[in-house]
């Protein structure tokens, strides 16, 4: 049975390519952040008219948190992606070189979408603001837990702390974006990677784990 869009109100088919336009409302946010875009800017970008924005997505806040999921992708692959890594630490990897490439991509704006749309917000922003938040927890918990899994089978030493090492591969994401954003190119962030990761934590006998390669890096992309 053909599945239709329930952010779609009923009526004459769409006019335009709703992929492309969402693509297109992605790349606004991630330059102009949430609040700043507005529908004019978005509907702009998008080639469409306001009465069609409202008829394929339902409103901004709604348009917004597709492109999240546009960008992000579905949260559930990514927690398996850290789940299924050779290690807590590869897993970590992953997501850092991951968000140094997705950060400074030719063909989008620079830094994270996540990062910068909602960095600033009023209470009327708070639902996607929250929504962000949700994404970000879901995937500091699954490296959390991937680096408990590796306590348990000692390739990390039993006093590491799941939750500082969850923190700090989120903080460090979270600062790659800023600087990223104010103009910084892709072989210093994955400088800052490396060295970020030589804090790890290890056993005797496991050694720091080589560059990954690009398919094998996970994280949030476009």
């Amino acid at each position: 049975m053909e599945q239709t869009d329930p952010s779609r109100r009923p009526g004459r088919p769409l006019s335009f390519d709703r992929d492309a336009a969402l693509r297109q409302a992605m790349l606004t946010f991630w330059q102009h952040g949430y609040e700043t875009s507005s529908v004019t800017d978005l509907t702009t970008a998008m080639g469409i008219s306001t009465p069609s924005l409202y008829t394929a997505f339902g409103d901004k806040k709604q348009l917004f948190l597709e492109t999240v999921r546009l960008y992000a992708g579905d949260p559930e692959a990514t927690q398996a992606a850290v789940a299924a890594a050779p290690s807590a630490l590869e897993a970590a990897r992953d997501l850092l070189q991951g968000a140094a490439l997705a950060y400074t991509g030719e063909d989008t704006p620079k830094g994270c979408l996540l990062a910068s749309a909602t960095a600033s917000g009023s209470v009327a922003s708070s639902e996607v603001q929250h929504a962000v938040a949700d994404i970000r927890r879901s995937v500091q918990g699954a490296l959390r837990a991937r680096i408990e899994r590796d306590k348990s089978d000692k390739v990390l030493p039993p006093d590491a702390d799941a939750a500082a090492l969850s923190g700090m591969v989120m903080a460090v994401m979270q600062g790659l974006s800023v600087l990223a954003r104010d103009g910084g190119d892709r072989a210093s962030l994955l400088a800052i990677v490396s060295l970020a990761l030589q804090a790890w934590p290890r056993q005797p006998g496991h050694p720091v784990p080589g560059p990954a390669s690009p398919s094998s890096s996970f994280g949030m992309s476009a």
